[in-house]
């Protein structure tokens, strides 16, 4: 039986989640995510050694697992304060931003969107499989067919030959018993 290659996991942000995968290398990992670039070389993926997580993400290997990252309070929080509407603002407060120098944020460094791939189906390796098994359970039933008929031509040959050695053993005692008497015959011959 192949020995099964170690699983190891691995974890990218996809938006507001995180993207697990038990997979025995970074290029399985990348391929179960799709993505077409090194996601580790550009630092937006990692290994993970939680043992919580690792447990759901090896019982389904090269799975995608989505979890959300942090709640809906912490992202709302991490919002710029410009962008919210919650209505308290007073028109001051609007004046003064609208004076005041905008800073600009640091950038932080652009995660590409990792698409996950549909789970393969399959269909196509069950049937083969199947088709496989099947073919060679039809091989051993002709096996089979063929050791029990040569198993009977073995007997039969077996029954041939005996009756040939009979036969032959009668025919020679035949021709033993002929010569003999020719012989005394002959030898009666040349006496007279």
């Amino acid at each position: 039986m192949p020995r099964q290659p170690k699983l190891k996991l691995f974890r990218t942000a996809i938006g507001f989640h995180d993207a697990y995968v038990a997979a025995p290398s970074q290029k399985a990992a990348l391929e179960a995510w799709g993505s077409e670039s090194n996601l580790f070389a550009v630092g937006a993926a990692e290994r993970v050694d939680n043992p919580e997580l690792m447990r759901e993400a090896l019982a389904r290997p090269g799975e995608v697992i989505k979890r959300t990252r942090g709640t809906m309070a912490e992202h709302l929080a991490a919002l710029p304060k410009a962008s919210q509407r919650d209505g308290s603002r007073s028109g001051a407060k609007d004046e003064e931003a609208a004076k005041a120098p905008r800073r600009a944020r640091p950038s932080k460094p652009k995660v590409p969107r990792v698409k996950s791939k549909p789970r393969p189906k399959r269909t196509s390796l069950d049937r083969a499989e199947e088709a496989r098994a099947a073919a060679e359970r039809r091989h051993a039933e002709e096996r089979a067919t063929l050791t029990k008929q040569q198993a009977e031509l073995d007997r039969a040959r077996r029954r041939l030959e005996a009756a040939q050695t009979r036969e032959r053993e009668r025919l020679e005692a035949r021709v033993k018993a002929a010569r003999d008497a020719y012989e005394r015959a002959m030898r009666a011959w040349r006496a007279s």
